[in-house]
């Protein structure tokens, strides 16, 4: 059996958690999981190999374990840490902003001043800011999350799988629209205006489901008050738990994600299905639902529905099309390629 360390001491809890839940019961590897504890805070585990760790504690961890393939989940800080890492290693590291990877110093110079300036100085004064692309270049491999953003350079890391629930038969229609409720990534003043101006014969709830504050959620108490018969929303003004992520989804008719195609990380330009992924997409597998993206978001992928002018007519269509997820996404299928994708790395 080959033995693999996943390293989350940054950010992702949720990649870590949808990494744990695939692998687990593999009968080709086992699989350390080293966390940070506000990442361990968030994941459910129960008898896998779960470490606490930090980036002063990682490389003492990982001394002696003889692991064939070392997971970074990460690499947005500690980059001397993970520098030192990927030269000792056969490392791999999943990769997420991808004109970030190819910044040049001089890029990363000009952004040190804009954003959290306090932060970022941190970033270049202590943990080795300007050996981001030293680390990028010496690991082994990089992944990408989504097959549209492959090239010589990143090889698709198959993770997300449709996960078995009882579905029931909602009466009314369920709209979900997930993720946190802000204009930064996602354009909810035109889902607000879109929503205000419905009528519906029949009842149909929309749900945000992610926090909303301050303007987002001043526009979506205004907005309840201006709902016409048979429309309801739910929104959240605080952190949405995984409990009741997890029941929305599974009763969602339809996802309906309004992606703004243009983003920002570290100050660098960022493109949804260009140069990074959104989570949108690993819900949809997830949770086996037909969603709705921006007509101008590029994918091939057959669940992934271009919206059309009239979007609440369209989403009424789409929540009654059979789509089958199971046939390429049921979890034995997605465990067999990622096992066969791993070994083809060591």
């Amino acid at each position: 059996m080959k033995k693999i360390a996943y390293i989350e001491i940054d950010t992702h809890a949720e990649i870590a958690q949808a990494f744990m839940d695939i692998m687990e019961g593999s009968q080709d590897f086992s699989v350390d999981y080293y966390f940070s504890k506000r990442v361990k805070d968030q994941i459910n585990h129960s008898d896998e190999a779960v470490f606490l760790s930090d980036s002063s504690m990682i490389l003492d961890q990982l001394k002696g374990k003889g692991y064939d393939l070392v997971v970074i989940g990460t690499v947005h800080r500690y980059f001397n840490t993970f520098l030192a890492i990927t030269k000792k290693y056969n490392t791999a590291i999943i990769t997420h902003n991808l004109n970030f990877i190819k910044a040049s110093k001089l890029d990363m110079m000009k952004s040190l001043f804009k954003g959290d300036v306090i932060f970022r100085l941190k970033l270049w004064l202590k943990e080795g800011l300007f050996y981001k692309s030293k680390v990028y270049q010496t690991s082994r491999s990089l992944f990408v999350l989504d097959e549209a953003l492959i090239s010589d350079r990143y090889r698709f890391l198959p993770l997300f799988y449709t996960r078995d629930f009882n579905k029931t038969k909602n009466e009314d229609l369920v709209v979900i629209i997930p993720g946190g409720v802000s204009q930064k990534r996602r354009d909810y003043t035109y889902i607000f205006e879109t929503i205000q101006k419905l009528t519906a014969d029949k009842p149909c709830q929309f749900v945000f489901l992610g926090k909303a504050n301050g303007h987002e959620l001043k526009q979506l108490k205004h907005l309840s008050e201006k709902l016409s018969k048979n429309i309801k929303i739910t929104y959240f003004s605080e952190r949405v738990s995984s409990e009741d992520f997890e029941k929305w989804m599974q009763k969602a008719d339809v996802l309906w994600c309004p992606i703004q195609q243009d983003t920002e990380f570290f100050s660098m330009k960022e493109t949804y299905g260009l140069t990074k992924m959104t989570g949108n997409l690993g819900d949809a597998i997830a949770y086996g639902k037909l969603a709705v993206f921006p007509q101008n978001y590029p994918s091939k992928l057959d669940f992934i529905i271009p919206e059309k002018e009239n979007a609440f007519e369209q989403l009424k269509t789409i929540s009654e099309t059979p789509f089958d997820f199971y046939t390429t996404y049921s979890r034995k299928e997605v465990q067999k390629k990622l096992e066969q994708f791993l070994m083809g790395l060591l």
